[in-house]
Parts: C-alpha cells; sequence; structure tokens
C-alpha cells in the first residue's frame, strides 16, 4: 500500500491519502463510504495498528466498482506534503553504515578509518522534515559545504523496547526516502545535529510504502542525481548494520514508538568525499530515491544575505 499526506488545496489541511491506480484516495471518506472509522492523518494510521490497515484493504476492494464522488482526486492535481509532515520526535539518523562510505568519510572528513562495532546514532528535529518539491535552503553565512547523502527511512509501527533481532521487523510499519542534508562545516566537536538538523536538511517522502509490499529491505538499490548527474548509486544489501540490527540496538535504551523514524545510512558518493569536493548550491535540484519505494526532488534556494 502506498500511504500518502496530501493537499487538495492550498488552503486546505493535509489528509491521509492512499494511491490506487493513479488516483490519490482519502482515507477517512473512504472508510465512511465503506462504514468504518479510519484515520485522517499517517499517525492516526499508524497508532490504529496492523488491523487498521487490514481494514483500509477491504475497504478499497469493496468500493473498487463504484466510489462516492470527492473521495478520489487525480494524483496530479493534489500537493504531497512528507508522509509524516510533523514528526513526534527527531528521526534516528545512523551515520557511516556502508563500508565504502566509511572509506570516503575518513579521508576527507576525518572520521574513524576503522568499521564501527555499533550503529552511530545521531538525530535531525521534526522541523528538518521538508516535502518533496520544498526547497533546501542554502544560507551561505551558514554553511559553504551542504552535501547530500540519499537514504532508506524505516517508519516505525509498533512500540519496542529492549527488542531482539530475530522480532525486530514485525515492528517496521513501512519504508520512504530521506535526503540527510548535511552542512559539513557546522560539525561541532565531534556533534552532528547542528550539521544535520537544520530547517529544511530532511527532505522526506513522497510516500510510505507499507512493510509487506517490500520483499526484501535488505535488496533495494538506492540512488541520487545533482541536476540530473548521478552521484550515488548502492544497494542496501551493503549496509552495516542491517534494520533489525539498527531497531534492536536502538531499543535497547530509547523506547521506538508508532511514526518514528530510522534514517538507515548513505553510501558512497557524497559531496565530500569526491575529488575535488562538491557542494549543493543555490540552483541545483537534488533527486534522490530507493527503487519500489519512490524519488524524491528537491530544489536548493538561497536565504539569507
Amino acid at each position: 500500500m502506498k500511504l500518502v499526506t496530501y493537499r487538495a488545496s492550498a488552503e486546505a489541511e493535509g489528509r491521509l491519502g492512499v494511491i490506487h491506480d493513479g488516483m490519490v484516495i482519502d482515507v477517512e471518506r473512504l472508510g465512511r463510504a465503506a462504514g468504518s472509522a479510519f484515520a485522517s492523518t499517517m499517525l492516526g494510521l499508524i497508532d490504529e495498528g496492523p488491523d487498521a490497515l487490514a481494514a483500509l484493504d477491504r475497504a478499497l476492494e469493496v468500493t473498487e466498482s463504484k466510489r462516492p464522488v470527492g473521495i478520489a482526486v487525480p494524483l496530479e492535481n493534489v500537493r504531497l506534503l512528507a508522509p509524516i509532515p510533523r514528526p513526534r520526535k527527531n528521526i534516528f539518523g545512523i551515520g557511516l553504515n556502508y563500508v565504502e562510505h566509511v572509506a570516503e568519510s575518513a579521508k576527507a572528513l576525518d572520521t574513524s578509518k576503522s568499521l564501527p562495532e555499533k550503529p552511530i546514532v545521531f538525530s535531525k528535529p521534526p522541523t528538518s522534515v521538508i516535502a518533496d518539491g520544498e526547497p533546501i535552503l542554502h544560507n551561505a553565512a551558514m554553511t559553504r559545504q551542504l552535501d547530500w547523502e540519499v537514504e532508506l527511512a524505516v517508519i516505525i509501527g509498533k512500540r519496542a523496547t529492549r527488542i531482539s533481532k530475530d522480532k525486530a521487523m514485525s515492528h517496521v510499519f513501512g519504508y520512504s526516502v530521506i535526503n540527510d542534508v548535511s552542512a559539513r562545516d557546522n560539525r561541532r566537536a565531534g556533534q552532528w545535529i547542528f550539521s544535520k538538523g537544520q530547517d529544511s536538511y530532511c527532505p522526506f517522502g513522497p510516500a510510505i510504502i507499507t512493510a509487506e509490499e517490500i520483499g526484501n529491505p535488505h535488496d533495494l538499490v538506492l540512488w541520487l542525481k545533482k541536476n540530473g548527474e548521478e552521484k550515488q548509486r548502492s544497494s542496501t544489501k551493503h549496509m552495516l548494520f542491517d534494520i533489525p540490527t539498527l531497531i534492536a540496538d536502538i531499543s535497547s535504551g530509547i523506547t521506538l514508538e508508532p511514526g518514528d523514524i530510522i534514517a538507515t545510512g548513505t553510501p558512497a558518493g557524497v559531496g565530500a568525499g569526491r575529488d575535488p569536493q562538491e557542494w549543493m548550491w543555490p540552483g541545483d535540484v537534488i533527486e534522490c530515491g530507493v527503487d519500489g519505494i519512490g524519488v524524491l526532488r528537491n530544489p536548493v534556494v538561497k536565504i539569507g544575505d
């Protein structure tokens, strides 16, 4: 199931939709047509658990032949917001989770050459989240080393506290795409949150694909283009720490809750690791995608003097 948060007009509130045959079907209104009460937001649906997804799937089948007017809108006629426009808490980021990225970071960013023994976890605040099509903000007074990082995002579906690896995947609601935008010259004494957490530094979306749609999340191609030129291409099979390991590790000390997001790390090809180094500048357009999940496209726009 391909779930989105959409806006049908500039004045409308964001609403939960499911993409089906080129249409965005409003979930709450679909529920009313099928005699059920469905959530109107992505977080509301996640909170309701697996039974809500099963009921939504049945409602799509029941109304397949005839849906009341106003339930479905052509995809091209809506604006997609970030799937979770305002996460409840910080996004969990994972650093140095691909072997080749460890090597390029050690060379360019003075990080350790050794492979990490445990996941390196940082965070990005909810205010960093933007949608497909929204601008990545470039403030030259803040950074002249604005970099890109395509990543698979994992969305948690049910509470996880001290979860073992063998049970971890049952806590996954779905998957999306994140660009872990990073101001490389804004790292502070080894701390990354200011480098990675500024406003607009977390393009996210355009949809959440529910877990049952993805046969193997550890065999997905991910890629990034700058102005149409490919800069990153790899596969999630090259993660150092797979999704069960990440969930088990984070939940060993921090409870993961429904709607929490894990950005699982980026492969090699970031701007800092290139020779000569490359950065994002106003006027650039960044596309990043994970095959089977979706594509994000964001312009880089100047702010400040």
